[in-house]
């Protein structure tokens, strides 16, 4: 009998993935636990296993194709063996042998879901543009909008029509039902058209200038492209700031950090932030909490994200259940997720599940910033860079006197849906007040 082959659950937070890359064909014989298809998620892309070893006889996807968690995309009989191998001159076609099928036939291929960003659906659905029938242009085919804005002039070209309008109510029943849909789903918010405008502004087309480069996103850089974009506009942001002198937490460093080096872990100032912050958060869970339509959850389990570079740009893998690990349970999960991104071994569960993130610039920082909240979290602390600095320091007998000492500058980016400034400052304060104290157990 037919095996079918299913797409596995590729992380919590996945319900779906984009077939980037068929590595079998049909007709030929796979062994159990072969990689069949890389398939690809908004985190990470990913070999699946052939689960049984026989012949493939039916791929139900083609390349391109984004099919749902459990969806059957392949068919293998796990008693047939291929055919014979045949000798041909090169170029000329190859036909291979059909294996036998049972007597009720497999359900047609899905039909085509284009590779689009979710505002190039938008795009199409405003201009009444059918994805499917538009040759996308981007990388691996993703369609783009200036691809959906081609088909429709090429459309109103052939058939006048009445320009669309950012109105819900004002476009046709269909149309409006699904504008709507997508509305809700967007926490209330149609972003903008990158390209195009919103409202009555328009963006200026790009007239190319002599010397000008014109570099094509990665399917990373568009992921965190459309990520970003969706955050800023789903989630009303509030920034503020938190100075923090670090000398007691640096001396500590100083004073255990070579113990932790011939170990083979580097202590790092960014662990006694993920340390500190899995603490404030304990103590402050409205932080630590994700929106739903009508309601928001406050999170059992603190997972903390740390966004490290990787070959393919920055990923964010996570700390799982950060408040129970002490200072050395966290430099050594963050080293091993920093070294795995790094050498592009990262896996789709790595970075799935975050509910509150910590982002550090680096040695090359700044005073400080706001970073864009990693959705669905409520909040993100980033770093600023470490810079001596006079300071004003209480001695024993209450006297006041000044000292050089490093100083970090923290910012937290916050949901103001959820979060209110006194809850935000309290727990900013909190992680300050852990981190001067300083009394980690090292």
């Amino acid at each position: 009998m037919p095996t079918d082959v299913t797409v596995p659950q590729l992380g919590e937070s996945i319900s779906e993935g984009t077939i980037s890359k068929w590595l079998v064909r049909e007709g030929e014989a796979v062994k159990k636990d072969q990689a069949l298809a890389t398939i690809s998620t908004d985190k990470a892309d990913s070999d699946l296993p052939s689960p049984v070893g026989g012949v493939v006889i039916k791929l139900l996807a083609k390349e391109g194709d984004t099919v749902p968690v459990k969806a059957v995309i392949a068919r293998i009989d796990e008693g047939a063996t291929a055919g014979p191998t045949l000798s041909v001159a090169p170029g000329a076609p190859v036909s291979l042998p059909a294996p036998p099928l049972a007597a009720a036939q497999p359900p047609p291929a899905p039909a085509r879901q284009p590779l689009a960003a979710p505002v190039v659906r938008k795009t199409a659905l405003e201009h009444d543009v059918d994805l499917a029938a538009v040759q996308g242009t981007g990388d691996r085919g993703r369609v783009t909008v200036d691809d959906v804005m081609r088909a429709a002039n090429a459309s109103a070209t052939a058939v006048p029509q009445t320009p669309p309008q950012n109105d819900v109510a004002a476009q046709p029943p269909a149309r409006a039902a699904q504008l709507a849909q997508m509305i809700n789903q967007g926490g209330g918010f149609v972003p903008p058209i990158p390209g195009v405008g919103f409202g009555a502004f328009k963006v200026p087309p790009y007239k190319p200038h002599d010397g000008d480069k014109v570099v094509p996103f990665t399917r990373r850089r568009r992921i965190t492209a459309d990520h970003m974009t969706y955050s800023k506009f789903a989630s009303p942001h509030v920034v503020t700031v938190a100075e923090v002198d670090l000398h007691k937490a640096s001396r500590l460093r100083d004073a255990h950090k070579e113990r932790y080096k011939a170990e083979g872990m580097s202590l790092t100032m960014l662990a006694f932030v993920v340390v500190a912050t899995a603490h404030a958060l304990r103590e402050n869970l409205g932080l630590n909490a994700r929106v739903l339509e009508d309601a928001y959850v406050v999170m059992r389990d603190i997972n903390i994200g740390v966004a490290v570079d990787s070959p393919d740009g920055l990923v964010v893998p996570v700390v799982r259940r950060a408040d129970e690990l002490g200072l050395r349970g966290i430099v050594r999960a963050i080293d091993d997720l920093a070294k795995r991104a790094k050498a592009g071994k990262i896996t789709i569960d790595d970075l799935s599940g975050a509910t509150f993130s910590v982002s550090n610039p680096g040695l090359k920082g700044n005073l400080f910033g706001g970073a864009i909240i990693n959705q669905p979290n409520v909040g993100i602390l980033r770093m600023g860079e470490i810079q001596k600095r006079v300071v004003v320091v209480e001695s024993p007998d209450g006297e006041d006197t000044m000292a050089i000492h490093p100083v970090m500058y923290m910012a937290l980016s916050y949901d103001h849906r959820v979060v209110d400034g006194v809850a935000a400052n309290g727990f900013l304060w909190r992680v300050t007040e852990i981190l001067e104290k300083a009394e980690f157990e090292v």
